[in-house]
């Protein structure tokens, strides 16, 4: 662990144990107080500007337009990348953007947090439980209705799956509003989703087309990862020439990070692209995308790609790919031969 993170870690549990009564003092609306088609202007907050977050945002944002669909919704988040994300969404009325680095733009720093104290909202839902920046903003804003996001012992006891970080604020959101008297349609978890449009996936056939030469399916792996959770090269190469062997059938294409590193020494036809939408346009024409734990793996989940994800130090029921036939596995318990076999039940 370098010292950075190692900061980071101690910031985090210093700022927890400051924060973790913030909302107790919240007064319940009362029961049958709020009605879906009053709520016209939503807050969900998410300061996290990392691109995997940014993505693990877009199912409580498709819940909410599902269950309030006359309203408007605010996001108030970290870093640029979360444009891209939304661009698709007309019902994202703003993005609130905060300084990545606030301490060196602390005049916007501050301009963003007097923003959600100067407009009034109907509901506020922090869309991070474990962010002591979201709890605090959750009880500046000014709405009737706020969800803090607490995980508590009914959605624990109902929703196995409550721990990954896209499904519990909507369990949050269901159970608030369930016991505010709303009657809600039981539905499908929305997943993530990005939503490309036949512009955006017929370019990407192109490109993938450029890439293969041929009018073969294509397998997308991507090699990288950050810190820990980045798999080695003598990892990636077994991996690699595994899959050659067993799906001669499919072309194997990599997807390059922005700094051009391959852990395959760039023996399979690679792209790169700087465009997270023209990414998810390629992604979404391949047949699968096998990576570990990184924000790509999730914009190809959100670009409605099947994806295997890889997991040896993160929690794959926290932040592995749901739905669509995507798997989580971690290779700590699990062998290349059921990774081969499970690779094979999604392409077949």
């Amino acid at each position: 662990m370098s010292f950075k993170t190692a900061v980071n870690n101690v910031r985090r549990k210093v700022m927890h144990s400051i924060t973790k009564n913030v909302g107790s003092s919240y007064k319940e609306p009362e029961y049958g107080s709020l009605k879906p088609e009053d709520i016209k202007r939503v807050l969900i907050i998410r300061p996290n500007h990392r691109l995997g977050n940014q993505l693990l945002l877009t199912p409580i944002v498709q819940e909410v337009i599902a269950t309030f669909p006359n309203c408007e919704i605010d996001l108030f988040v970290k870093g640029g990348v979360a444009f891209p994300v939304f661009e698709n969404y007309p019902e994202v009325h703003k993005i609130i953007q905060l300084p990545r680095k606030p301490f060196n733009n602390l005049y916007k720093y501050a301009k963003s947090w007097v923003s959600i104290k100067n407009k009034s909202y109907d509901l506020v839902i922090n869309g991070d439980k474990d962010s002591s920046s979201g709890r605090l903003l959750t009880q500046l804003s000014r709405a009737k209705f706020k969800v803090f996001g607490d995980v508590n012992e009914e959605i624990q006891t109902l929703h196995p799956d409550h721990k990954h970080i896209s499904k519990y604020p909507i369990y949050n959101l269901r159970y608030y509003l369930k016991h505010l008297g709303v009657d809600l349609n039981e539905r499908e978890l929305p997943t993530l989703n990005i939503r490309l449009n036949d512009e955006e996936i017929s370019k990407g056939k192109s490109i993938l087309d450029g890439i293969s030469k041929n009018d073969k399916p294509s397998i997308c792996i991507y090699t990288n990862a950050t810190g820990d959770k980045c798999y080695s090269q003598e990892w990636w190469e077994t991996l690699y020439q595994r899959l050659l062997q067993e799906f001669p059938e499919f072309n194997i294409i990599e997807m390059l990070p922005i700094e051009n590193i391959s852990r395959i020494n760039f023996k399979a036809p690679n792209f790169y692209s700087k465009d997270i939408r023209e990414m998810g346009g390629v992604l979404h024409n391949t047949a699968i995308f096998i990576a570990a734990d990184n924000g790509v793996m999730h914009l190809a989940v959100a670009s409605e790609t099947p994806t295997v994800g890889f997991f040896s130090v993160t929690d794959e029921y926290k932040y592995g790919p749901y739905g669509n036939g995507n798997i989580a596995i971690n290779t700590n318990n699990t062998t290349i031969e059921d990774w081969i076999e499970s690779i094979r039940k999604i392409l077949e």
